[in-house]
């Protein structure tokens, strides 16, 4: 499977699931996204850490990928909501097997001497 597609030789699955949820914070926002819809302060405490811009910036290239909903509420002040799209569920129900090898694994993994720099 070619991982750079083109016309004849589609891009590899795994390599389209990578780019949906790569990064550091994407993830996380399908996460925090699968317990229901969210207003952006409400997503900004829960990701310590994350600054407005990159969180903005993460949501807005989810959406255009189709993964995250954005509803404006006409109220005053406007409230916006951001939530998953079947797709996005979709894809939260795929990563929930990786989520449980990092619980199963998490020892393992934390626990480890740092590799030394090559």
């Amino acid at each position: 499977m070619r991982f750079d597609g083109d016309a004849d030789h589609p891009v590899c699955g795994m390599s389209l699931a990578i780019d949906a949820v790569g990064g550091k914070w994407k993830m996380h926002l399908m996460w925090v996204l699968g317990a229901g819809p969210q207003r952006f302060g409400e997503i900004r405490r829960t990701l310590t850490g994350v600054s407005e811009k990159v969180l903005a910036e993460n949501l807005r290239q989810m959406e255009a990928s189709g993964l995250v909903h954005r509803e404006i509420y006409p109220e005053i002040p406007p409230r916006v909501e951001y939530s998953l799209t079947p797709l996005g569920r979709e894809l939260e129900e795929a990563l929930r097997p990786l989520e449980a090898w990092g619980d199963r694994n998490r020892d393992a993994l934390t626990n480890r001497p740092l590799a030394p720099a090559s």
